[in-house]
């Protein structure tokens, strides 16, 4: 009688970070397609521009929400049990959206698909980095942005076809989603617990004094030696988050309404520009994990800060839009989520770091609210204001960034936990 215990097979840190990353698409796609939808209710179901406006500010609070709740869990709690159960929370909004008959229960279903969305990113991400190795670390966390722009680009498209079919196309928009997370559902039941955190609370639990069992309190984020990457990605993100936002979500409305330009061409600049944040993401991929990650992290800083002072300095038309776009796209790759996200899950130890995580994202999406609140004031007075206050915030932001990493784009916690616990077992990829 064999009574040796089958081993299981743990999944490739490529499956992992296809699952686990698949919560960057859900988020892009939700984001696009509730803009989307919310105007196409608004003609079905009457809604006022109050609620319209309300509904969207639900859905960004909710997510932030999420990602400040959702992100502690995950350290107490474990990555696993959380991306389950925020991944059934998306289905529960996008049923309620799909069947939505009047503004309150809209907002219901914002609310339970913003904090799912929300909650998700930080486990999943913290999911990803913990399943792979030194070596490639990088280039999947950047794999996640690639999907991201997956999810923008497809939700696009299918509103382009169905954007006029009423009630009917705002229901085929959401049913992408929900078909989308419950296959990522059941991918999800697959993946098995992070090592790495289950090594932490191993430890904790037997009252082995190490690094990643120690540190496991939210507040030694705001201590040596955590509270300056801490609070240098919460202002380096939140800051060029706000460009990006801002516009993501009133771009069109700009070059509508000052550049001259159609609706329908507007739509189209968003497919044209795409395939530049596709090679920017895949081009990090390639050197996320190398040694010259950080001069890539500066030139995109620069491209970026130099892309929205061309508007500012020269107006909002066609061809700078798109110079500044095409800016963007590029310096965006190497200078905003992909490396943040790089920082993140590197800077902090194991039962802190999707504490860190979703509190950083939870801090960017509230300010981005609050700067949407703002944004029509500021394009009103024209748009040469409005793109350098923008250039302006993202050069704070990357400053903040530079200072606080130039000496520290080095630094990895995985290595130093591995360097305390040299008896654990090691992960091979």
């Amino acid at each position: 009688m064999n009574t040796n215990t089958p081993i299981r097979r743990r999944p490739s840190a490529w499956r992992t970070a296809t699952i686990a990353g698949m919560a960057s698409y859900i988020d892009s796609a939700a984001i696009v397609t509730f803009g989307t939808v919310i105007v196409i209710y608004q003609a079905v179901l009457g809604l006022t521009p109050l609620e319209v406006g309300v509904a969207s500010g639900a859905l960004t609070l909710s997510v932030a929400a999420g990602a400040l709740v959702g992100g502690r869990l995950g350290d107490r709690f474990g990555r696993r049990p959380v991306f389950t159960v925020t991944m059934i929370l998306i289905i529960i909004g996008i049923a309620i959206l799909f069947l939505a008959p009047s503004f309150p229960v809209i907002i219901t279903g914002a609310i339970f698909l913003g904090v799912g969305s929300g909650a998700d990113l930080p486990v999943s991400l913290s999911t990803i980095s913990e399943a792979a190795s030194d070596a490639n670390r990088g280039k999947f966390l950047g794999f996640s942005n690639m999907l991201w722009a997956v999810g923008v680009l497809v939700s696009t498209v299918i509103a382009i076809f169905v954007g006029d079919l009423g009630r009917t196309g705002g229901q085929i928009l959401f049913a992408h989603i929900g078909i989308v997370a419950l296959v990522v559902l059941l991918a999800r039941l697959t993946v098995p617990e992070s090592e790495t955190w289950l090594e932490a609370r191993r430890e904790r639990a037997r009252g082995i004094h190490t690094i990643r069992a120690d540190r496991s309190g939210a507040l030694r984020l705001v201590r040596t030696p955590y509270a300056k990457p801490f609070l240098g990605l919460i202002a380096f993100y939140a800051l060029a988050n706000l460009a990006a936002n801002t516009v993501g979500q009133f771009g069109a409305y700009l070059l509508v309404n000052t550049g001259g330009v159609s609706v329908s061409t507007a739509g189209v600049l968003t497919l044209v520009i795409a395939p530049l944040n596709f090679l920017s993401y895949f081009w990090f991929m390639r050197i996320a994990d190398g040694r010259h990650r950080f001069r890539y992290f500066t030139a995109g800083a620069l491209l970026w800060v130099v892309g929205l002072a061309v508007p500012a300095v020269f107006g909002l038309s066609l061809v700078t839009y798109l110079i500044a776009a095409a800016f963007a796209a590029l310096g965006m790759g190497f200078a905003f989520e992909t490396i943040m996200k790089v920082w993140s899950q590197e800077s902090f130890p194991t039962l802190l770091r999707t504490t860190a995580q979703g509190t950083i994202i939870s801090t960017a999406r509230i300010v981005a609210a609050l700067m949407a609140t703002v944004t029509p004031a500021l394009a009103a007075a024209g748009p040469n204001a409005l793109y350098s206050v923008l250039a302006v915030l993202v050069a704070i932001g990357m400053v903040i960034a530079w200072l606080t990493f130039r000496t520290r784009d080095g630094h990895n916690e995985f290595d130093v936990e591995a360097a305390d616990n040299p008896t654990a077992a090691t992960h091979v990829v």
